[in-house]
């Protein structure tokens, strides 16, 4: 049994090798450890003699004494036989002995290093000494000051010390023994199971017994699995990895944890009785016959053989067509359409078929659908989208506008409506007749089959759709043709409603950029620089508008209205329209946005009268007007961002203007903020879309909008750029408005000014310190018509007006020329009989001036008129 031949007699020889291997370890072990432990109690002993010996009463006095070798050499050797190391020696800091167990030593010099000691630092050594290997430590002795008098060197042989190894080496061996006794009989035990098991045969038997059997396993064509009673498995020939995909660390592991799908893991797993059961793993279907190990007394377990199928490859390979069919109609009613971009989308047509479908794959719509309009019938298209496995295929180019000749197959699908089939393109004289030259360039290329298909939404036929093979050798088919039909109309309907929405939004955008201004007013108050953005999807309500006003003022308005659509516009437009209106009457911004809340309130009344369902309610205005004469800014807001201005040395402010409700709910009053701005000043307004965002609270979105301020430049164009450049969102979900005015301010050399007495004969001295005025100004061809308009206004304000009366003549883009007076009553323009003695004033002043008017101030009102400069 325990031949070197046989299995047991090799393990038998294996298992003594490793406890001989094991044994020799722990010996050598066993000895450096003991070396290891010696050498360093020997350094601790030493150590700890020499420091305590150092520190002894007496010590330092007996360096001191005359003859300190008769104190120490008794102490030294008590101290030495007491502490069981080989010497004691105490030195002069130059080395000297004092003692030693030698006397003939004393008085020489010490061998050994004592630098780091007269440093005042402990050291230990190795040396190997006249006694054998020694550990030896040098401590110095120290005044209280710290300087070394002298040292103290303690000795000891590391034989002295040791000693463990020689006790725990009979124990190491005897452990070694009891091993090997027990490692033998394991070896018998082990024997004795192998032949029973092996049934007596010998190595060269299994051998060969071993290799026919693996021979006869991983050459069949079947699969063959060997499972244990709780579905590990236990042996996998080839072609069962191959038909199951296993992994190469199959074996051992359960079913279940083999990646197959849950149907076929349980029927494995389960053990049972099965015949023929045809399974779908993976891309294979599966015959499975299965049988236990255990019915006629054998272990636990069960045989499993699997068989691949032709005639179930090739169904489950048309199984998978029609799936992959399937699979392509859901991702395009996913994936066709998710914008309303007429372009995008028969782009995303092109992407959904290629490289699944078609090798490339061209759209041709007429230009009416890309515009939004409806397409009619003609043979003329563009070519909007390309996508193929490559982009050199000689094919028309996006953007070329193609006329089909009639006998091409693009023709024919438009006349019919149908989709048409070319199977072969060399044998399609019709198609090549479009472009001789191309056509043998792309059947050159290797594109061979095409399937072209009309993009038909109800009865419009919005363009085409170009299914082309090259790579597959197969031409396209039937089933082909009916794939691509479902997947045009699919297609069809999204870009249907792509161009519907486009329709109504150019609708939208024009109706909304034909009521926003399109030019600035000419005026010297301000310079002004502005800019409008539109929302990403759907047009705003959000306006803004430069007004000038009398008296060379100039008022500044915007205003956002909540919502988008053609609803949102068209209200826009109305309170614009509204804005322009009210401010005809030159009123203050208070005054001007309870106007304008009190109609949108009655507009909001009208739409629920007529059962609308959008409200204007919540739409926000901000009103400011500049006089730069006085240099002061007017400002009021109904729900509305504050404005920010940016002073002349760059500094940000967000003015305090009370914030008032939004138009429309009407029940709070508004106030008007009363600014002196400094010349260069630059006033911001803007609409929320700048600061508010969906993820961002308004307070951050002003603090950013600072930042950008204090960055921009000093002109109001420059500060336009900075702002919607750090602040204009990728993705824009609101409309946005951004005004930047500059101020400037109109000289005391271009105004003058005179307190009137309400006296008649005053009238004259009016007329007299305007000529005079007028001839400063070089301005002496309006001399006579301003005497003639001041003379008519005074007389009318010392006639019908109060006290105090002033006169105001201004020299700007115009001759402005204003009375003032405190009566709140206002002259009204009418037709004189012929035998009226009065009434002819104001129609004398219409006729002489461009313009005129009235304008109410808290204490009374301003009756002014305009006339052109030459």
């Amino acid at each position: 049994m325990l031949g070197r031949r046989t299995v047991a007699g090799q393990v038998f020889v294996l298992q003594v090798v490793v406890v001989l291997v094991l044994v020799a370890a722990a010996v050598v072990a066993l000895v450096l450890q003991a070396r290891y432990d010696s050498t360093q109690e020997a350094r601790n002993r030493s150590l700890a003699v020499a420091e305590t010996f150092a520190e002894a009463p007496g010590t330092l006095a007996a360096l001191r004494a005359r003859d300190p070798t008769a104190v120490l050499q008794p102490r030294a050797e008590a101290a030495r036989e007491a502490t069981g190391v080989d010497f004691i020696v105490v030195m002069a800091p130059d080395g000297t002995r004092y003692t030693h167990p030698l006397p003939d030593r004393i008085g020489k010099k010490f061998v050994g290093t004592i630098e780091p000691a007269l440093a005042g630092e402990p050291v230990t050594e190795e040396i190997e000494g006249t006694i054998g290997r020694l550990v030896q430590a040098v401590v110095p002795i120290q005044e209280p000051d710290g300087t070394v008098v002298g040292l103290v060197s303690a000795g000891i042989t590391t034989e002295h010390v040791g000693g463990a190894a020689d006790r725990q080496l009979p124990l190491v061996l005897t452990a070694a023994g009891v091993g090997l006794a027990v490692a033998t009989a394991g070896t018998a035990l082990v024997s004795r199971r192998l032949l029973r098991q092996t049934r007596g045969l010998g190595p060269r038997e299994m051998t060969r017994m071993y290799e026919h059997h693996d021979a006869v396993l991983h050459a069949v064509r079947e699969g063959v699995l060997i499972l244990d009673g709780d579905g590990a498995l236990l042996l996998a020939n080839d072609e069962a990895r191959r038909l199951l995909d296993l992994p190469d660390d199959a074996e051992g592991r359960h079913v279940r944890e083999l990646g197959l799908d849950p149907a076929t893991a349980e029927v494995l797993a389960s053990g049972r009785v099965a015949t023929d059961e045809v399974r779908l793993v993976k891309d294979r279907l599966l015959a499975i016959n299965q049988r236990p190990t255990d019915l006629t007394g054998g272990p636990p377990g069960s045989v499993v053989t699997l068989r691949d199928s032709t005639e179930l490859r090739a169904l489950s390979g048309r199984a998978e067509v029609a799936r992959e069919r399937l699979d392509m109609l859901y991702a395009a009613g996913v994936g066709i359409g998710t914008s309303l971009d007429v372009t995008r989308t028969a782009q995303e047509l092109t992407e959904l078929a290629v490289p699944r479908f078609a090798d490339f794959v061209t759209v041709d719509l007429f230009d009416a659908v890309l515009a939004g309009e409806q397409p009619e019938a003609g043979l003329e298209l563009r070519r909007t989208a390309f996508g193929g496995i490559r982009d050199d295929a000689p094919l028309y180019p996006v953007g070329r506008h193609i006329h089909f000749v009639p006998s091409s197959p693009q023709a024919r699908s438009l006349r019919s409506g149908q989709a048409i089939l070319e199977p072969r393109l060399n044998d399609a004289p019709g198609w090549q007749a479009q472009d001789l030259e191309r056509t043998a360039q792309v059947l050159e290329y290797g594109i061979h089959s095409l399937i072209t298909a009309p993009l038909r939404a109800g009865s419009l036929v919005l363009g085409l759709a170009n299914f082309w093979r090259s790579r597959q050798p197969e031409p396209f088919d039937a089933e082909d043709l009916e794939l691509a039909e479902e997947l045009v109309a699919r297609a069809a309907v999204s870009i249907d409603n792509a161009r519907r929405y486009t329709r109504e939004h150019t609708m939208a955008v024009t109706l909304q950029r034909s009521l926003l201004p399109r030019s600035l007013p000419e005026q010297n108050a301000l310079e002004v620089a502005y800019r409008y953005l539109p929302a990403q999807a759907g047009v705003g309500g959000d306006w803004f508008d430069v007004l000038p006003l009398s008296g060379a003022r100039v008022a500044l308005v915007v205003g956002d209205v909540v919502g988008h659509g053609l609803h949102a516009a068209a209200t826009m437009g109305r309170l614009r329209t509204a804005v322009h209106n009210f401010t005809a009457l030159d009123l203050a911004p208070d005054e001007l946005l309870t106007l304008l809340d009190e109609m949108v309130a009655r507009i909001d009344q009208h739409e629920a009268e007529e059962g609308g369902s959008a409200p204007v309610t919540g739409a926000t205005c901000l009103y400011a007007i500049y006089d730069p004469v006085a240099r002061r800014c007017a400002i009021a807001r109904a729900g509305h961002p504050p404005p920010a201005l940016v002073l002349p040395d760059g500094r940000v402010e967000f003015p305090e203007v009370p914030a008032g409700p939004p138009l429309g709910l009407g029940g709070l009053p508004f106030e008007t903020a009363d600014l002196e701005l400094a010349e260069g000043s630059r006033l911001v307004l803007y609409t929320d879309g700048l600061v508010e965002d969906r993820g961002r609270d308004i307070d951050v979105g002003l603090g950013l909008l600072r930042e950008a301020l204090e960055q921009a430049g000093t002109s109001p164009e420059d500060t336009c750029r900075a702002v919607v450049d750090a602040r204009l969102p990728a993705r824009p979900s609101d409309d946005i408005a951004l005004i930047v005015a500059r101020t400037r301010a109109l000289g005391a050399d271009r105004v003058a000014a005179w307190d009137v007495p309400t006296d008649p004969a005053a009238v004259a001295d009016v007329r007299s310190s305007v000529t005079r005025r007028l001839a400063e100004w070089g301005l002496d061809e309006l001399a006579f018509t301003t005497e003639l308009i001041l003379s008519e206004l005074v007389t009318n304000a010392i006639r019908y007006g109060g006290a105090p009366i002033r006169v105001r003549v201004l020299r700007e883009r115009a001759l402005i020329c204003e009375v003032f007076d405190s009566s709140s009553t206002a002259p009204h323009l009418r037709y004189a009989g012929m035998t009226d003695e009065g009434g002819r004033g104001l129609f004398l002043v219409a006729q002489l001036a461009e313009r005129w008017g009235t304008r109410y101030l808290p204490t009374g009102k301003v009756i002014w008129a305009e006339q052109p400069l030459p």
